[in-house]
This record gives C-alpha cells, structure tokens and sequence, in this order.
C-alpha cells in the first residue's frame, strides 16, 4: 500500500536521481500528519468557539493545578508569545467571563490571571474533544507502537526543545 509520500518520494528519485531524498520518507510523512492534526484541532476549537491562541491560554492555566492561575509573565513563557500580546489575550478572555484578574498577594504590584468556573468547564470539554479526535487519529497503531513513534519523536524534538532560542 501507498500514501502521497511514497509517490512524492518516485517522483523525486526519478527527477532527481543524484540526490538522497530519504529524510522525505520521514518528515513529509510528519508534515502532512501535522496538518491532519491541526484541522481536527480547529475543528474542535470550532466546535466550543474557542480561536488556537485562547486554547492555548486556557490549557496553560488548566494544568497550573487548582485554582487554576498564572502570572502573565509565567503565560507568556508557556505559551510564547510577547508581553503586549498576553495582555491583549488575557483582556479578550477576561471580557469572555473566561479568566479574571486578581492581585498577586506574594507581590503587591502583580497579577493573577485565573480561571473562572465557566473557563474551566470550556477547557475541559474542549480538551476531552481534542483527546478523542487525537485518539482517533492514532487508531492505526496499537499501544506499544504509539509508545515507539513517541519516543523516536521525542529523540528529534529534544534538541530543538533545548536551544536557548524559541523552536521554529
């Protein structure tokens, strides 16, 4: 059986026999599975009128544990983006009774960024949905083979994961 690599990959070597396009095999395959995920991804932000960003935003502060705050700064790191640009977020979720704002009591002049009991109730229902349609995309693959592919990815991705710059 072939997939859209397989005859990407004839094309090349007929075209381009001087070449060693074998790095395609792998990484076209995990380009095009990244665009799969990201549709079924938009599809489940859609479903709970949710944009990627406030998804993300909302995770962030889900996975702080309870009661669910951050500082912005803290934000910013875990979803990488600029200070300018966290608070223009945390002001379009805090307008969408999603997050709201405390004052930090270990630091009199900063914030708290918190979820409300609606933020949690979306994340976690968008959540749940994002599991099932990632599960559904990894149906193909038994449990021990998910566990390889996720491990000979995590070996790619450390060294990205590790630059002291942000990944590309």
């Amino acid at each position: 059986m072939k997939d859209e690599v397989d005859r990407l990959v004839e094309a090349w070597n007929a075209e381009r026999p001087d070449l060693d396009v074998r790095p395609l095999h792998v990484l076209s395959r995990v380009s095009r599975l990244a665009r799969h995920l990201d549709r079924a991804r938009r599809s489940v932000f859609v479903d709970h009128d949710l944009e990627s960003w406030e998804f993300d935003v909302l995770t962030a502060l889900r996975r702080a544990g309870a009661p669910y705050e951050l500082s912005p700064g803290r934000l910013l790191r875990a979803t990488l983006v600029t200070s300018g640009t966290m608070t223009n977020r945390i002001d379009r979720l805090a307008a969408a009774g999603l997050v709201e704002r405390h004052p930090d009591p270990q630091d009199k002049r900063g914030v708290l960024v918190r979820l409300t009991r609606a933020g949690l109730t979306l994340v976690d229902a968008a959540f749940a949905d994002l599991l099932d349609r990632e599960y559904a995309i990894l149906d193909a693959l038994s449990p021990d083979e998910r566990d390889v592919l996720a491990n000979l990815l995590r070996t790619l991705l450390i060294p990205f994961d590790t630059e002291s710059s942000p990944p590309v």
